[in-house]
């Protein structure tokens, strides 16, 4: 890890919209580069600016300055700032970049906030029952065998798990966490990693979820390129290098050789092939590409799967709460019924 990768998505927010602030007010590119680099506290900040401002000020253009720093500043944005510098538009991309920063910041929150509750009680879930495993079912081996009673099958199962765990407890556990670690290196692995992305597409509701902010973040991408002047073809090149869904990354550089053959985007799109597509994508860019506003149309679509990932965030814990809590109440169920059970017998025994 390297200094620059400690600079934060809102330390970029803040400095692109400061920096188009101060070029809409007519102070020279330099100037404002330097006012900024004085004025922040963040170190890796400083040491990208003051790069930057010496790469300026020898003569090299801001985006060519900026592409120094790749871990920083991605292709979307260096592309824009180049539009921008071209144009003689530069404080009004840098407007555009900052509002759709924010946007973009926005729509990421609302996508963790809605994995939070599910992965929390999931976590919660885990840690509980491998604790009663390991800590309290291998001291009810030695009771339950003192008891001259006929056990009932919950118990008899409940023993089993209590007396495996009791031999060799630490080395499931050690196990599970490395199976765990295994697993989520084996799909980021490249023959894996497409046939997992594609799995998560088609699971219910974080299949959509999934796939709505793939849609959401693609088509804003392409809305923000086309809007500033960029090509369709070139909009589409980076958007396919910067996505990391490998389902949609595969469909893009498709879409991207269509386009370059001169043939209709969302005619392409419209395919059976992309099931992960939904039917409204290829209408509305074949709307806009008959209209000559595909920018629109695709500011539309995201504005579309923005708000449809916003309402599934919203119920996700109404639909995730009741099935934990339905699992939760057979554990504990179960459990209580092992346990209870023949302690009432051993008890009602004594009486007799």
């Amino acid at each position: 890890m390297t200094l620059f990768d400690a600079v934060s998505f809102q330390d970029k927010l803040l400095f692109t919209k400061h920096l188009s602030i101060m070029l809409s007010a007519g102070l020279p590119i330099v100037e404002a580069l330097t006012i900024l680099r004085d004025q922040t506290r963040r170190p890796a900040m400083k040491e990208v600016l003051a790069k930057i401002v010496s790469e300026v000020e020898n003569g090299q253009n801001l985006e060519k300055a900026f592409g120094k720093f790749p871990v920083v500043f991605d292709p979307l944005y260096l592309s824009i700032i180049q539009v921008g510098e071209e144009s003689g538009k530069l404080d009004k991309s840098l407007v555009y970049l900052a509002d759709e920063m924010l946007k973009s910041s926005e729509f990421t929150k609302k996508v963790r906030g809605a994995m939070l509750y599910p992965m929390i009680i999931f976590f919660t879930v885990i840690v509980v029952g491998g604790a009663i495993a390991v800590f309290v079912l291998p001291n009810l081996i030695d009771l339950f065998k003192s008891m001259d009673i006929s056990l009932p099958w919950t118990t008899r199962a409940l023993l089993w798990v209590a007396q495996v765990m009791k031999d060799f407890g630490v080395g499931i556990m050690g196990g599970t966490i490395l199976a765990i670690f295994g697993f989520m290196a084996l799909i980021q692995t490249k023959p894996i990693k497409p046939l997992w992305h594609g799995f998560v597409l088609k699971t219910p509701v974080f299949g959509t979820l999934s796939n709505y902010s793939n849609l959401a973040t693609i088509c804003r991408s392409l809305s923000i390129m086309l809007s500033s002047g960029l090509t369709i073809t070139r909009a589409l090149k980076i958007v396919t290098d910067t996505t990391p869904n490998m389902v949609y990354k595969k469909y893009l550089a498709t879409w991207l050789t269509t386009v370059e053959a001169g043939k209709s985007l969302g005619g392409e799109m419209g395919r059976e092939k992309y099931w992960a597509v939904p039917a409204i994508v290829p209408k509305m860019v074949e709307v806009g590409e008959k209209t000559g506003t595909l920018d629109k149309s695709l500011l539309y679509l995201a504005d579309y799967f923005t708000s449809e990932v916003d309402d599934i965030a919203k119920n996700l814990p109404t639909v995730i709460e009741p099935i934990m809590l339905f699992g939760v109440a057979l554990m504990v169920a179960f459990l209580a019924f092992a346990v209870i059970s023949p302690i009432y017998q051993f008890t009602g025994s004594i009486h007799k």
